[in-house]
């Protein structure tokens, strides 16, 4: 996840899936009979249009309104991968559930493709909220967040403003501003991100002179022998069946991979700012503690103000809880979202 001064040629570049770690329950495309489902589309407040997987509990009561969840995929990815996962897994426990996919990935509108927007990904998820809050079977009042991944510092960029996010949570967070600023245990120096920078306004140039676009950053295609853990950890569910998914208005080849000239707009990303005016609305910050990314959620932890809980899952890592439902704490999730939401369902 963090910019690694690299410019894709991804044409160029063989897409290879092998072999894939299936343990711990994965399954990413987990499918519920005990749901009604049901594509949506929405706009935005700039007119975009965003495209979401709606779940219904098939034993809810006529005329009961119930809570609902709004969850966002990992940065790069589609609703498709995680998000609906957990979407469906809290719906069974009797929530209205929203998996979006994000503007410029998916089927989510947005123009150049795989573009990075902080402010637009923030919006996302309070159009979810509009789009939700008019439903008859939801409760405006009882709506709360759920953000995977780089979705984890959306969603608080986006609850700050938004008080109708009644409950805040993260799983595997990203700060997509920390990442890019600064990588990951602040290993990035300054001068590095002033030649990433330097970078993305070269490329600028090449773009407006008609070139073609560039990404960046993402996860790798291929496994050599020094590849490093981490892009290890990503390879295993981006670049295998455990969770490669071909994106409508996209290819696998483009999959985590934003564009390089939009990227260093997460330079400018401080989703920690002020997280503690969030309070008292509560947050839950789920991690592995054994995950490369847990730094994120220590951080918002100590930032945040009250109510909050930062819960360590044992031995599992950052991808883990993308689809390892073994070790996915999605009982303690639906049980801070209904105490956290009321209480009563």
């Amino acid at each position: 996840m963090r910019t690694l001064l690299l410019s894709l040629a991804l044409a160029t570049i063989p897409f290879i899936a092998v072999g894939q770690d299936m343990t711990h329950g994965a399954d990413n495309f987990y499918r519920s009979t005990q749901l009604i489902t049901e594509k949506v589309h929405f706009s935005n407040q700039y007119h975009m249009q965003i495209v979401g997987n709606l779940y219904v509990p098939k034993n809810g009561r006529p005329g009961h309104a119930l809570p609902a969840i709004i969850v966002g995929h990992p940065m790069g990815a589609v609703k498709e991968q995680s998000a609906d996962l957990y979407a469906q897994k809290l719906a069974e426990q009797g929530f209205v559930t929203l998996a979006i996919d994000q503007s410029f990935w998916g089927e989510s509108a947005g123009e150049p493709r795989n573009a990075v927007a902080p402010d637009i990904y923030a919006e996302a998820f309070s159009a979810a909220v509009d789009y939700l809050g008019t439903q008859p079977q939801v409760d405006r009042e009882r709506i709360g967040v759920l953000g995977i991944c780089g979705s984890g510092s959306f969603v608080i960029s986006a609850a700050k403003i938004d008080p109708r996010m009644k409950a805040i949570a993260t799983v595997s967070m990203y700060d997509m501003g920390a990442a890019n600023r600064s990588a990951l245990n602040r290993s990035q120096s300054v001068e590095q991100r002033k030649a990433a920078i330097a970078a993305a306004a070269r490329q600028r140039w090449v773009e407006a002179e008609g070139g073609a676009a560039q990404y960046t950053s993402g996860t790798v295609h291929r496994l050599e022998a020094d590849t490093h853990p981490i892009q290890r950890e990503f390879y295993d569910f981006y670049r295998t069946s455990r969770g490669e998914f071909t994106p409508p208005r996209s290819s696998p080849q483009l999959t985590t991979h934003p564009t390089l000239t939009s990227n260093v707009k997460f330079m400018n990303f401080y989703p920690f700012n002020d997280i503690e005016t969030i309070s008292p609305r509560p947050m839950l910050f789920i991690a592995g503690d054994q995950a490369h990314s847990k730094e994120f959620s220590e951080e918002a932890y100590r930032l945040a103000g009250q109510p909050k809980e930062l819960l360590w899952v044992k031995g599992a890592g950052h991808v883990d809880l993308y689809d390892r439902t073994d070790l996915i704490p999605f009982a303690a999730l639906g049980a801070f979202f209904r105490k956290s939401l009321d209480g009563r369902m």
